[in-house]
C-alpha cells in the first residue's frame, strides 16, 4: 500500500496544488477505466440473454464509454509526465462529448438518473477552478436542451409528453445549476483560504529574511564596539613593533660598520616585527568584517588559544586572565566570528564589573556523560542580584550609565548560543562575581575522529 502510494505522489507535477491532487485524480481515473468495462460488461450479458430490452443504441453506448474509458487512461499516462491540467481537461472533455452525443439518442427520463454530470462538474470545479466549472455547466445546458428537442422532436424511441419531457428537463438543469453554485462557492471559498495562506506565508519569510538581516547588522555593530574596546591594546602593539623597527633604523650606521651579516640579522628582526604587526592587523579585519553566517567545525580550545591576546588587550594590568581547556579537543559546528564576538562581549561585562582589579578565568571542558561541551567564563567581580539575573539576557536592558552601554552584548550571546543549538545560564549573586556556563553540542563526526586520535595517542 506504501509502495502504491508513493507512486502515486512520484509525478512530476510543478504547481503544489495539482501536485497534492494527482494522486487522487489518477485513483479516480483508473477506478474509471475497471468500473465502466466491468458494468458495460453486465450490461451487454442482460441485453443479450433477453434479461434486458436495450439493443437500440447499444453499439453507440459502447462506443462512447469505450471512448472515455481511452480518455481516462490517458489522462493517466500525461499526469504521469507532468501534464496535470491538460489530462483532467483531456479526459473532461471527452466525458462532456460523449454525454452531449448520448443526450441526443436517449429518454429524456434517464437524464435525471445520470450520474457522470455530478462527478465531472465536481472535478472540473475542484481541480480547474471556476472558469472551468462553468464551461461544463453550460455544455451540459447545452446537453439537456439538445436532449429536449431531441424527445419533442421524436427522434428517440421512446418519446416522453411535451409538458413532462420539459419538465424534467427543467427540474434536472435546476437542480445541476445549484449544485454548480454550490462547488463554484466553496472552491473559490478553498483559493481564496489558499492565497491568503500563501500571501502569510510569503510575509512571514520576508519577515524573518529582515530579522536575519537586522541580527547580522547587531552582531557587526557588536564587533566594531569591540574593536573599539581593544583599540587601545592593539595601538600598544603597534608602538611596540615600530620601536623595534625604528631601534634596528637608528643602528643603520653601527651594523653597517659590522658588515653584511650584521645587516641581515637586522632585517630579520625588522621582519619578525613587521610580521608580528600583519598578525595583528589581520585578526583584527577578520573579526570586524561583516559576513553572513558561516558555520564550520572547529576546536574551542585551538580558538581559546588565539584569541588569548585580544582578551588581554581587552582587560586592564589590574585584571589576572586564566585560560584552560582540554586537551583531547572540543570540536563544535558554529561561525567562528560570532563565537570570538560571544566570548568578547562576556569579557567587556567582565572588565566593567572588576574597575579595581580581579579575575577573569575561561575553562572548557567535555560535558559529563554527554557529547557536548561546557564553557564556564567566570570574574570575581560585583556580581548581580536577583532582578538584574532574570532579564540579563534581554534586549536592550542594561544597569550601566547612559552613553556607556547598549544592553545588547548579552542579548546577542544568548542568540548566538541558541542559533549553535546550545544553552546558557547564569550564576551571580552581589560581591559574589558572576559566572556564564555555555553548553553546547560536540560535532559528532570530529568528535568521534578526535576520540580515535586520542585513543591512537594513548596505544
Amino acid at each position: 500500500m506504501e509502495s502504491a502510494r508513493r507512486w502515486l505522489g512520484d509525478t512530476p507535477v510543478t504547481d503544489p496544488v495539482d501536485r497534492r491532487n494527482a494522486p487522487f485524480v489518477q485513483v479516480l481515473l483508473l477506478f474509471f477505466c475497471v468500473f465502466v468495462p466491468l458494468n458495460k460488461s453486465l450490461y451487454l450479458w442482460a441485453v443479450l440473454s433477453g434479461r434486458w430490452h436495450g439493443r437500440s443504441m447499444l453499439a453507440f453506448d459502447v462506443a462512447t464509454d469505450l471512448l472515455m474509458c481511452v480518455a481516462a487512461g490517458v489522462a493517466v499516462w500525461m499526469i504521469r509526465r507532468g501534464h496535470f491540467r491538460r489530462a483532467v481537461s483531456l479526459f473532461l472533455g471527452t466525458v462532456l462529448a460523449a454525454m452531449v452525443a448520448i443526450y441526443a439518442v436517449i429518454d429524456v427520463k434517464n437524464v435525471a438518473v445520470e450520474v457522470f454530470p455530478l462527478m465531472v462538474l465536481a472535478l472540473g470545479g475542484l481541480v480547474l477552478g471556476r472558469r472551468a466549472l462553468w464551461s461544463i455547466a453550460a455544455l451540459q445546458v447545452l446537453g439537456y436542451a439538445i436532449c429536449l428537442a431531441s424527445n419533442l422532436l421524436g427522434f428517440v424511441p421512446e418519446k416522453q409528453p411535451a409538458l413532462v419531457a420539459t419538465g424534467i428537463i427543467i427540474s434536472t438543469t435546476g437542480a445541476y445549476l445549484l449544485i454548480a453554485i454550490i462547488v463554484d462557492r466553496t472552491v473559490a471559498a478553498l483559493r481564496e483560504a489558499l492565497a491568503e495562506s500563501i500571501a502569510k506565508t510569503n510575509r512571514l519569510e520576508r519577515e524573518m529574511a529582515e530579522r536575519e538581516r537586522a541580527q547580522q547588522q547587531l552582531v557587526h555593530a557588536q564587533k566594531m564596539e569591540a574593536v573599539g574596546r581593544i583599540a587601545s591594546g592593539v595601538a600598544h602593539d603597534f608602538d611596540n613593533v615600530l620601536n623595534v623597527v625604528l631601534g634596528y633604523a637608528m643602528r643603520r650606521e653601527r651594523l653597517a660598520d659590522r658588515g653584511a651579516g650584521a645587516l641581515v640579522g637586522a632585517l630579520e628582526g625588522v621582519e619578525t616585527a613587521a610580521r608580528r604587526a600583519l598578525a595583528i592587523s589581520r585578526k583584527l579585519l577578520n573579526f570586524s568584517r561583516q559576513d553572513s553566517l558561516r558555520p564550520e567545525v572547529f576546536d574551542v580550545a585551538a580558538l581559546l588559544r588565539d584569541i588569548e591576546p585580544m582578551l588581554r588587550q581587552l582587560f586592564p594590568a589590574e585584571v589576572r586572565l586564566e585560560l584552560q581547556a582540554d586537551a583531547a579537543g572540543l570540536p563544535v559546528r558554529a561561525d567562528r566570528g560570532q563565537f570570538e564576538l560571544m566570548l568578547l562581549n562576556i569579557a567587556a561585562n567582565a572588565r566593567d564589573a572588576m574597575p579595581a582589579g580581579g579575575r577573569f578565568a575561561v575553562r572548557a571542558r567535555r560535558a559529563a556523560g554527554a557529547p557536548a561541551m561546557e564553557l564556564v567564563l567566570a570574574d570575581d567581580g560585583s556580581g548581580m542580584p536577583a532582578e538584574v539575573r532574570e532579564r540579563v539576557f534581554e534586549p536592550f536592558y542594561t544597569t550601566k550609565p547612559a552613553g556607556t552601554g547598549t544592553g545588547l552584548g548579552l542579548a546577542v550571546v544568548y542568540d548566538l548560543v541558541h542559533a549553535a543549538g546550545g544553552q546558557i545560564t547564569v550564576e551571580s549573586a552581589p560581591g559574589q562575581g558572576t559566572a556564564f556556563l555555555i553548553r553546547l553540542p560536540l560535532a559528532e563526526d570530529a568528535a568521534a575522529e578526535s576520540a580515535m586520535d586520542l585513543a591512537g595517542g594513548h596505544a
